[in-house]
Parts: structure tokens; C-alpha cells; sequence
């Protein structure tokens, strides 16, 4: 009779696999991390050329020349080729000096907020994966930086995509009580907003990065919701908005990226915000479940009112991410979405492009592309639909501000 053969195969717990292979991926992250940003593994920002410099603030290309040749404003880097270049830090110096120079022009080179316009807090949201919140916030991050506006970015995502876009790893920069959950966390360890923002790489813009620390939120406040006395005036919804308003003069517009989910931190967004962009790819099964998170949102706006709050939003908009204008079954959701909602929908619309793809995978977006990393054509087309979406909100952005 042969002999039965014996396994010699091991199995591994479920649980210390996923433990492994988490381990091992972040390592692998963050040995490609040191590659792309060596040697101190930190993202730097480009150099603007004088006809880009020129096109951000409107002076003209021949001002900036005649300024560097007499040694006025910021000095320019030299290039190989000795075309000028500036960094954003010096943009914005010149911003600066111009208004200064011509005080009844300010506004035109200096645009952010004045005393009496408010902060705006644009949260943008859907529960559904894949409808490119993140590369929608990041975008508008950096345009509305390049344009001379002071940015706060808040990560509210535990997967914390929005932070590795700013070169902070979640898993490896991040420490414990670094995230926005310091900040609106209920015990003694919690703390003041303005210890937890971060300066990014990124001129003008400043960063509360995520983890998976924020989850930390969304199980603490049920329980305390469960035994909290009735007649408080801690609300939960209203912690984000309070939290925020503690650093309101230092920033024109925050930016909330939000989990895809419609949880308490989402809800605490939608509350906190005073324009709400739900972005929406073009899709039907997209859209019925951007139906479903639009029919809770509904209820759960009710609840609040019900609490005697009141939501202060000057717009809301669906914003079309990943569109293929050559997709017939997509133009017909977007002619749909048109109809129903009328101006509520952005007139621009973010395409589908490579040039977008290839960005995100070096974690960058298109106005940090430097000429030749992708081909012009491909890389001209997304840009512009990117700046006619992020145009139309600052639009909306400056008109709550009573601006023409």
C-alpha cells in the first residue's frame, strides 16, 4: 500500500497575512518614495517660466525682463538655456509689490479675501469610489495657490490619498495625533487646529494630513452620542465648523477632501461648508449611487435642521470628473444631469486623460508637469479642461465674496 503523502504546507492566519502584506507594501511605497524625491524623500515645486509668471499675475512679460535687467523684486533663477525662472515663493512676492505699487489695482494682483468677505469652505464629496474627489481637490488646491489665494487642504480620508499627493505618506509621516482627529477628538488629548496644519511644498497651500487615525472619530462619536445628556451645546456636526473658525483669518479658501462615505466626518463637511461640490463620473451606476448618497444626505440635513442648526452654503455644484465627450452613453448621462439639475451643474467638465493618469501615478497633478514629461497636445487638452472647471468655481468663490 504507497505511502500517504504529508503537506509540508503552512498556513498563515488571515489576519497576520493582511498584517504582513501591509507591511511589506509599505515598505515598498516607501523605498519608491526615496526614489522619486531623493534625498530627503520631500516633493519639490517647478520653476515658472517668465510667460507663465506673466499669465498667474498679469504683468506683463516685458515688465518682469525690464525689472530683473534693473535689479528690482525678486531675483530670478537662470536657467541652462538663461530663460528666467521663478518659484512660486516669488510670484507671489511680485504679487505683493505690485499692489503695493498700485493700490487701486490691488485686487487685480493680490486677490485674496478681504476683512469682509467670508472664509470659504469647499468640501468636495460622494460616497462613491472612482469619482476623483481627491484629484478634484488637489487641482483646485493648486490652482487656486498659483493664483495667489492662501489654501487649506484637510485630509479627511483615512486611505489619505490627498496627503500622499502632498508628499506626506500616511503611514510614514503621520504620526499618532497628527491628523484632524487631534483637533476634534472629545478627551484631554486633544488639540489646537493650529498644531496639526503643516506647510507643504507647495507655496501657499498648508496641509492636516490623514491616516487611518481619523476612523478613530467615526467610532467615538456614536458612543458618545449614546451617552450624552440631552441640552448639550457640543454638537457633533458643528465641531468641524468651530475647529476651522479658529484659524479662519490665516486662509481664503479651505478645501475638505472627503472619505467616500457618509459618515459623521462627512457630515461635519457638508456642515461646515459653504460650497458643496459633489463630483459625479458620467456613468449610470455612478449616478444611481450619487442618488442614494444625495437621498441620505437629505434625511441627515433634515436631522441637523431638526437640532435648530442652519447650513450656510452659497452653492452647490456636480462637478464632471472623468468625462469622455466622445462616449455617447457618457454625453447622454451629462445631458441628463443638465436637465435635472439645470445651472447646478458645472458648464466645464473635467476629461478623461492620460496626461491626468500619468500625473497621479508620479502623485502629481498637472500644474506641477514640467514641459516634456508628457506629450504637448495630450498634456495642453487636460489642462485646459482642468483650469475651465477650477476657473468656474473660483467664480463661484469670488461672487459669494460680492466680487463682479
Amino acid at each position: 500500500m504507497p505511502a500517504t503523502k504529508v503537506s509540508t504546507q503552512t498556513f498563515e492566519d488571515p489576519a497576520d497575512k493582511i498584517v504582513r502584506h501591509a507591511a511589506l507594501l509599505s515598505d515598498h511605497l516607501q523605498a519608491r518614495r526615496e526614489q522619486m524625491y531623493p534625498p530627503n524623500a520631500e516633493k519639490t515645486l517647478r520653476y515658472f517660466m517668465t510667460n507663465e509668471v506673466s499669465r498667474l499675475t498679469s504683468i506683463p512679460e516685458s515688465t518682469l525682463k525690464l525689472m530683473s535687467n534693473e535689479g528690482k523684486g525678486p531675483v530670478p533663477a537662470r536657467l541652462e538655456n538663461n530663460h528666467r525662472a521663478y518659484t512660486l515663493a516669488q510670484i507671489n512676492e511680485l504679487r505683493h509689490l505690485f499692489a503695493e505699487q498700485r493700490p487701486t489695482e490691488a485686487l487685480r494682483f493680490l486677490p485674496r479675501r478681504r476683512d469682509n468677505e467670508h472664509l470659504q469652505i469647499l468640501a468636495v464629496a460622494n460616497f462613491k469610489g472612482g469619482s476623483a474627489k481627491t484629484t478634484t481637490s488637489a487641482h483646485l488646491a493648486h490652482y487656486l495657490a498659483l493664483h495667489g489665494y492662501r489654501v487649506l487642504a484637510i485630509d479627511l480620508d483615512p486611505q489619505a490619498s490627498l496627503s500622499a499627493m502632498f508628499g506626506s505618506q500616511p503611514e510614514m509621516d503621520v504620526k499618532q495625533n497628527e491628523t484632524i482627529y487631534a483637533a476634534l477628538r472629545y478627551d484631554e488629548d486633544r488639540r489646537p487646529i493650529k498644531e496639526i496644519i503643516r506647510p507643504t511644498y507647495f507655496t501657499g497651500i498648508d496641509l492636516i494630513p490623514g491616516n487611518i487615525e481619523v476612523m478613530e472619530y467615526e467610532h467615538e462619536t456614536p458612543r458618545l452620542l449614546a451617552e450624552r445628556k440631552a441640552g448639550t451645546q457640543d454638537i457633533f456636526f458643528e465641531r468641524l465648523r468651530r475647529v476651522i473658525a479658529e484659524v479662519e483669518d490665516d486662509y481664503d479658501v479651505v478645501i475638505l477632501d472627503t472619505p467616500p462615505s457618509l459618515g459623521f466626518l462627512t457630515l461635519g463637511a457638508i456642515y461646515a461648508a459653504t460650497g458643496l461640490l459633489v463630483t459625479v463620473h458620467p456613468a449610470m451606476l455612478d449616478v444611481m449611487s450619487m442618488n442614494q448618497f444625495l437621498l441620505m444626505m437629505g434625511d441627515l440635513i433634515s436631522v441637523i435642521r431638526d437640532a435648530g442648526a442652519i447650513l450656510h452654503q452659497d452653492f452647490l455644484q456636480y462637478v464632471v470628473t472623468r468625462h469622455d465627450p466622445n462616449d455617447q452613453s457618457q454625453v447622454h448621462v451629462v445631458s441628463m444631469l443638465r436637465h435635472l439639475f439645470g445651472e447646478d451643474v458645472l458648464v466645464p467638465t473635467a476629461i478623461e486623460s492620460a496626461a491626468v493618469e500619468t500625473a497621479g501615478l508620479a502623485k502629481r497633478t498637472l500644474y506641477e508637469l514640467e514641459s516634456g514629461n508628457i506629450a504637448a497636445a495630450t498634456a495642453k487638452r487636460a489642462r485646459e479642461s482642468i483650469d475651465a472647471v477650477n476657473e468656474r468655481i473660483l467664480s463661484l468663490v469670488t461672487a459669494s465674496w460680492g466680487r463682479a
